[in-house]
């Protein structure tokens, strides 16, 4: 998978683009529609009307971008090429979420084919394994959809979950996750044990935690968990995915700052 899409991405692609796909996620509000004239990567694309549009919840492979030294991730070219295939020439309007735009002045919203099939464009892209999930603390009404659209993808291994990049990681082993430092990751493992502070919660991956992989849970998360009905402490001893970026502070730990970044794989 090089220059170009596997067959059975390309084929995931196309039935996707002539389902009837309509919109599951309820709560959207209605964007701007517009004719997609560029696709720079994966993530992104670029409207007639000079509009530039990132897409929500997804994370696709990123090009090297222009700081010195810098390489693009595996798969990058394939990602840009499938987004590109799907949106590229047609009209697409947007679905707006809480946050309209971020830091860069694009706006951020799901994207959606015009017309009667109406295909929602990112859970075509994970489908095809051509991104992953990446939950945002605020653009939340549509992660559920997207976590299920994932997760046929990655275990078939299709698209990037075929490449050692892209690995699901062991949270059990602190090392070699403390390696990724400063990448977008997926651990999973077994909870060893929980702790709580005013400021936040910690689920442990060892028992020793300054040396062991961390997951963190700010103030800010937590009233989500809470707002969601879910105790973080109760993830003890139960094998969970977590995934966010890591960082390798007193050990490897991912920050969480939304309840979607942990999911439940085992409960004992």
């Amino acid at each position: 998978m090089r220059a170009v899409l596997f067959p059975l991405l390309a084929a995931i692609l196309a039935q996707w683009a002539g389902s009837s796909s309509v919109c599951a996620c309820d709560g959207l509000a209605d964007g701007p529609s517009g004719i997609v004239v560029a696709v720079p990567d994966g993530n992104t694309v670029k409207l007639d009307s000079g509009l530039a549009v990132r897409l929500i919840g997804t994370r696709a492979p990123m090009p090297a971008g222009s700081r010195p030294g810098a390489q693009a991730e595996p798969l990058a070219a394939e990602a840009r090429a499938g987004l590109a295939a799907l949106v590229l020439g047609k009209t697409v309007r947007l679905g707006l979420d809480a946050e309209e735009s971020d830091r860069y002045g694009n706006m951020e919203a799901e994207l959606f084919l015009a017309g009667p099939a109406g295909t929602w464009v990112e859970p075509a892209l994970l489908a095809a394994g051509l991104a992953r999930v990446e939950p945002s603390p605020v653009n939340r009404r549509c992660i559920d959809e997207l976590l299920a659209a994932e997760a046929p993808a990655r275990a078939a291994g299709l698209g990037i979950w075929a490449d050692p990049y892209y690995s699901v990681r062991n949270a059990n082993d602190p090392e070699s996750l403390a390696a990724l430092a400063g990448r977008y990751e997926l651990a999973e493992g077994k909870v060893v044990s929980v702790g709580a502070t005013p400021k936040r919660d910690y689920l442990d991956f060892g028992r020793v935690w300054k040396d062991d992989v961390t997951a963190t849970i700010g103030a800010k998360a937590l009233r989500l968990f809470s707002a969601s009905s879910i105790d973080p402490l109760s993830f003890r001893g139960k094998r969970v995915r977590v995934r966010g970026w890591v960082e390798d502070h007193d050990g490897p730990s991912i920050e969480v700052e939304s309840p979607a970044q942990v999911e439940v794989v085992e409960s004992r």
